[in-house]
């Protein structure tokens, strides 16, 4: 399994410990090999990578017929354009995964056929609540946009010496247990009929650079 991230990174959490508990190797990659899209690839094929998870923006860097061992491509932190899932996704398990920071990772995922059109972000993992709802926090029907929430055990605390914004950020979860929270995304989603999330953009002007927050303000 490649970890592609840097140790401060949330997605680093899942792709270093996930392996090793199920008794995988890790393969680290340095700073310089996740700059250098030849070095990168060098290090794919010679420790034959079977397992990676990397941000849309690295992948049309590498060339997918030239990792044969590639098996399972996970990618996260940003929306895949659907040309380079197509171009990715062949003869291997595609895996679009979805989750801020505030949810510990992944929140949910996909795994499907890709056929060239948009992603969804897919269905809610293990002890993970997500709900769409409007500006009355009122969970709105299939098919309308409205803010994701996200809750579950996953849930973090809130933001280190922030009150304010954690409150803001972190809210009562009237669908849930007592005394459970939710987490407001800040993404536009709305429910597809087949009961797959779909990810439209964000509700404010915050853009994502590389998988990086950017506020515009």
């Amino acid at each position: 399994v490649l970890q592609f991230s840097p140790i401060g990174f949330d997605a680093s959490v899942s792709q270093l410990f996930g392996p090793l508990i199920r008794g995988a190797r890790v393969f680290v990659a340095t700073a310089e090999q996740r700059l250098s899209p030849p070095a990168m690839m060098q290090l794919m094929r010679d420790a034959a990578i079977a397992i990676a998870d990397l941000p849309p923006s690295a992948l049309p860097l590498l060339d997918p017929d030239q990792l044969p061992a590639l098996r399972v491509l996970i990618v996260g932190g940003e929306p895949c354009p659907p040309a380079l899932a197509l171009r990715f996704a062949h003869r291997r398990r595609f895996i679009n995964a979805y989750g801020p920071t505030e949810t510990t990772v992944t929140a949910t995922s996909w795994e499907g056929t890709v056929t060239g059109g948009e992603l969804p972000i897919g269905r809610p993992g293990a002890n993970v609540r997500a709900y769409v709802l409007d500006e009355k926090l009122r969970p709105l029907p299939i098919g309308e946009r409205g803010q994701l929430y996200i809750a579950g055990i996953g849930l973090a605390r809130g933001y280190l010496d922030r009150p304010a914004l954690s409150a803001e950020r972190f809210l009562p979860d009237p669908f849930g247990p007592p005394g459970s929270r939710m987490y407001a995304s800040g993404d536009a989603c709305r429910f597809r009929a087949d009961g797959q999330l779909e990810f439209l953009g964000r509700i404010d002007q915050q853009v994502k650079i590389r998988g990086f927050r950017i506020e515009l303000g």
